[in-house]
């Protein structure tokens, strides 16, 4: 199907004045589209993804297009939800998706599945709203995970404690406010109620401007949030379970919904799991204190597990690292080397080396033990 020429390209000082601009469109936007513009393309923000159709935002309102044109090898190029798109002008039956932008930012975890595949959740989304039940015991491992991802991504992270009315102590919840505070150094965290309140107005403020996306498990109170923020009963919402407070899935795809005070909100369906693709940036950043310890060690490859002069270690026997912190590092860590490593054939042949080597100390160890017990 021949795509209508054109040599019209809107001029720049028409970006602002778009239908699109309450959906993030801007100079930036408008000038990276030039070349789709001069094929006769219209722009158009995609706000949810559904069995290969979407619904996409366009300056004459919103359409249902079919992507069957971008279905690449590449699973981090099929389209998604907060991708600004290029689709067929008005008057075809169907109307494709000719092609995405170049993303600004993108929420990537490793897919499902036990190959390499990556999934993208959220396209060009400015911060990350990591959202965290207190109806349950605080995973802090989880936290941490969620927030690597949300580093990694390239949007801002901020952690909010959700459903902060049950627990009506200041006290304790000043002190997980804290402990949450430590988990994830230099992220803002927020504790926030849709049933009194608590919290929201700041809530409100920050996700006033630009992208927002909602992440958590199922029964954090993401959609009850998204109601809350939106200002309408925009998404469905079910009461968790009493036996165990685990939530059921209620968000079963990704929406992208304008907020009342500008921006716009992602919310997602609750993540049962959250594999790390690509995030040692991510992770470094999760855990910057034991970068810093790092930089202390008498050696540059210090792997943190038995060599002398480790200043991580120290730090754990002296009390200042947490050990569960440190064990949280190293797993996230050895998580995403596996999944780099799976297209990467030199760094599985470097990884199996160091196993080899950790394997031939530990029996050394266990060896020269045994010797001094008998």
């Amino acid at each position: 199907m021949p795509l209508p020429a054109s040599s019209k390209v809107p001029d720049r000082s028409t970006a602002l004045a778009s239908p699109l601009v309450p959906y993030g469109w801007d100079d930036g936007w408008q000038d990276a589209f030039r070349p789709w513009a001069a094929r006769g393309l219209v722009p158009g923000r995609v706000i949810r993804v559904d069995r290969g159709q979407c619904d996409v935002v366009t300056p004459d309102g919103t359409v249902r297009a079919d992507t069957a044109f971008v279905v690449p090898r590449d699973p981090m190029k099929v389209i998604c939800t907060g991708d600004w798109a290029a689709l067929d002008p008005e008057g075809g039956s169907p109307r494709y998706v000719r092609d995405h932008l170049p993303r600004r930012t993108a929420l990537v975890r490793s897919g499902s599945s036990k190959r390499s595949d990556a999934q993208v959740l959220a396209a060009n989304i400015d911060r990350a709203v990591i959202a965290v039940s207190l109806a349950a015991e605080l995973d802090l491992a989880r936290i941490e995970r969620f927030t690597a991802l949300a580093w990694e991504s390239g949007a801002e992270p901020l952690v909010v404690l959700t459903k902060a009315d049950l627990v009506p102590d200041p006290a304790t919840l000043g002190h997980l406010l804290s402990d949450v505070g430590r988990t994830v150094p230099g992220v803002t965290v927020l504790a926030v109620s849709s049933a009194d309140g608590t919290g929201l107005e700041r809530l409100a403020a920050l996700a006033g401007s630009g992208t927002t996306v909602l992440l958590g498990q199922s029964g954090a109170g993401k959609s009850t949030l998204a109601n809350t923020l939106i200002g309408r009963e925009a998404m469905e919402v079910r009461a968790v379970r009493d036996m165990d407070g685990k939530g059921r899935h209620t968000t079963t795809t990704r929406n992208l919904l304008t907020l009342p005070g500008g921006g716009v909100l992602i919310d997602t369906p609750g993540l049962r799991g959250v594999g790390l693709w690509d995030a040692g940036t991510g992770v470094d950043r999760v855990f910057a204190e034991i970068e810093e310890y790092a930089r202390r060690c008498r050696f540059q490859d210090c792997a943190h597990h038995s060599e002398p002069g480790c200043a991580v270690l120290a730090a754990v026997d002296g009390g200042e690292l947490p050990a569960r912190r440190l064990e949280s590092y190293r797993k996230l860590q050895r998580e995403n080397q596996r999944i780099v490593a799976k297209t990467d054939a030199r760094l599985r042949q470097e990884i199996r080396r160091e196993w080899r080597i950790r394997g031939a100390e530990a029996r050394a160890a266990a060896d020269a033990k045994r010797g001094r017990l008998r």
